[in-house]
């Protein structure tokens, strides 16, 4: 279906002028929450040029009108804004770091933001030894999981300079609903931390919940759409109730990653003192489900291990 810039010369116009007014965007990480948040920017006029180290993703930003990279160094050269979402702090390095990393390869005045999960001193790190460069940095992981990132409702907490935040906020807007600088650097990933945190042991009472209601006969899906109704009702349980009803487990956020996650959450708080019992009851439940070869589903298949411990033969 055409639409009026397509048909109407002063109104593709004005659409290439607007584009231009928009920072070029260089996007590394093209992954599960990637590939779909860059699109996102594409469709909000944005122009974005991507770098990943699997091909097949590549074909997929240049078929959503970006422009695909052969490197790091070439993807960041002519960049205004520089976004990162790669797995763990080992890949953030590799991308940011080196003589064909961002900070080698992107212009001064450049502003990177890292949206990978991360740990807090990783990203307060990368800002110090971006500043000696002239490149600005913002730590913004985010909550929401891949339907989140789909529909441009991801939640973003934000750690860096108030000045930075502001100039990102377009960026931010286009990829997310809520949006909320936290602090310095590292507070993003902080509060991201705690994110893991409260999502990991949701899933995890959500499962046991599941568990014990089908063993006692009742009705699951009944069930789930009532407590869905009332206090115990949550994001997590609106977006997993189905994968708990249909035992679908495609990965949308990997127990490998959320492993991950956990084990930064629980080393944090170990340095600031802060004591968390549940968590590392539920972190090591995360790992124990990692060790039996599930590290590749999803998060909510925290109810296959809860399932194992109940006698279920998987």
């Amino acid at each position: 279906m055409s639409t009026l810039a397509d048909s109407d010369p002063a109104a593709r116009a004005e659409s290439t002028r607007a584009a231009s007014a928009r920072p070029a965007v260089a996007w590394i990480g093209l992954g599960i929450m990637g590939s779909p948040m860059s699109e996102n920017l594409i469709k909000a006029g944005y122009r974005v040029t991507g770098y990943t180290l699997e091909p097949e993703k590549l074909d997929r930003l240049a078929a959503a009108g970006g422009t695909a990279a052969r490197s790091v160094a070439e993807a960041v050269r002519d960049a205004d804004v520089v976004i990162t979402m790669v797995p763990a702090s080992p890949q953030v390095e590799a991308v940011a770091y080196g003589p064909d990393g961002i900070l080698e390869n992107a212009r001064p005045g450049t502003l990177l933001i890292d949206m990978s999960s991360i740990t807090p001193q990783t990203s307060i790190d990368l800002a110090k030894a971006a500043r000696e460069k002239g490149i600005r940095v913002l730590d913004a992981p985010v909550s929401g999981g891949e339907a989140g990132a789909v529909e441009a409702v991801l939640s973003i907490m934000v750690g860096g300079e108030q000045a930075d935040f502001e100039a990102a906020k377009p960026v931010f807007e286009a990829l997310g609903r809520t949006v909320v600088r936290c602090g310095p650097h590292g507070s993003g990933q902080t509060v991201k931390a705690a994110n893991q945190l409260i999502v990991a042991v949701n899933i995890e009472a959500c499962a046991e919940a599941v568990v014990f209601l089908e063993k006692s006969g009742v009705d699951l899906g009944a069930a789930l759409e009532v407590l869905g109704g009332g206090l115990a009702g949550s994001t997590v349980l609106a977006r997993k109730r189905d994968a708990f009803l249909n035992r679908d487990f495609k990965p949308g956020f990997r127990i490998d990653l959320h492993h991950k996650d956990m084990g930064i959450v629980t080393d944090a708080a170990r340095a600031v003192g802060a004591v968390l019992p549940v968590g590392a009851v539920v972190a090591q439940l995360v790992a124990g489900l990692r060790a039996q070869g599930d590290g590749g589903l999803d998060h909510s298949a925290l109810l296959r291990g809860v399932e194992r411990l109940s006698g279920a033969r998987l």
